[in-house]
């Protein structure tokens, strides 16, 4: 039964290869075959048809509590995290708690995402949404405006610096700013390097999923002032956020508290300071 409800690798295994690179393959895999399915040429005619892309930035510069709030159903350190999950109520209830953006996890093996998921919670919201996923080949940049993503997601540790910079500039001619995400100062100075606008320091490192909200802390000053600067990860009172917003914290990315409470919305109106 356990196979059942947790993501395959999730095994007490000390010599497991770690998390992140088993994800990383399984994704080329994946990215591999849904290629040969549906080519980029096709892919890049659907985008052309697509609604253009909103205001991810711009969201994450309004005034007040700025929350990307994440749906997923599940992770590869937690299992099913939510058994009742139904993106597009999800979606238009966290919207109306005051959510600046949705993150919506589309990774199917290990996170039990899917597309289908960001399309649904598209339909019935104003708010930009972010495709949360492991981003490695630029089909999957023309994937996510094609399904109607504004913007996506790049992992600085899965990416080499001329990959970095070219799925950034494929985004940018589609109208997506990417979240640039890193988890240390030499992957924070890579980012900066590439060009990267928004960038958020994910507290729980991917290849232990330990979580640290120090992290943010100790990374923020070397973030450029023209940079949006986001917070990912491990976020649970509206104390914490308050706090890394006074560091200097434009954003705050909160997934996995949210969709563990019987109502995400009431907690993220609890979390922004919203009454």
């Amino acid at each position: 039964m356990e196979e059942a409800i947790h993501p395959p690798f999730m095994k007490t295994d000390s010599r497991r290869q770690n998390i992140l690179d088993r994800i990383v393959e399984a994704r080329r895999e994946s990215v591999a075959h849904r290629k040969r399915v549906l080519p980029e040429v096709p892919l890049k005619m659907a985008v052309e048809k697509a609604a253009p892309p909103r205001d991810f930035a711009g969201a994450l510069t309004r005034d007040g509590v700025n929350v990307i709030a994440e749906l997923k159903k599940a992770s590869p350190s937690r299992g099913v995290i939510r058994e009742n999950y139904v993106p597009a109520a999800l979606a238009a209830g966290l919207e109306r708690a005051g959510a600046a953006a949705l993150s919506v996890l589309t990774e199917e093996e290990f996170f039990f995402g899917s597309l289908t998921d960001l399309k649904e919670a598209k339909k019935v919201v104003q708010i930009p949404i972010l495709r949360k996923d492991f981003i490695i080949d630029p089909w999957q940049v023309w994937e996510a405006r094609a399904a109607g993503a504004d913007a996506f997601l790049l992992i600085v540790a899965i990416l080499t610096d001329g990959a970095l910079r070219e799925l950034l500039d494929l985004g940018r001619s589609l109208g997506m700013e990417p979240l640039v995400e890193v988890h240390s100062g030499e992957e924070l100075d890579r980012a900066i390097a590439a060009g990267a606008r928004i960038i958020g320091v994910n507290n729980r490192d991917l290849r232990t999923f330990e979580v640290r909200v120090e992290t943010s802390l100790g990374l923020i000053d070397a973030i450029p002032d023209e940079c949006i600067a986001v917070s990912e990860s491990g976020l649970r009172t509206h104390d914490d956020l308050e706090r890394l917003r006074r560091a200097g914290f434009d954003a705050f990315l909160i997934g996995e508290h949210l969709m563990k409470d019987a109502d995400p919305a009431v907690l993220l109106r609890a979390l922004t300071g919203v009454v």
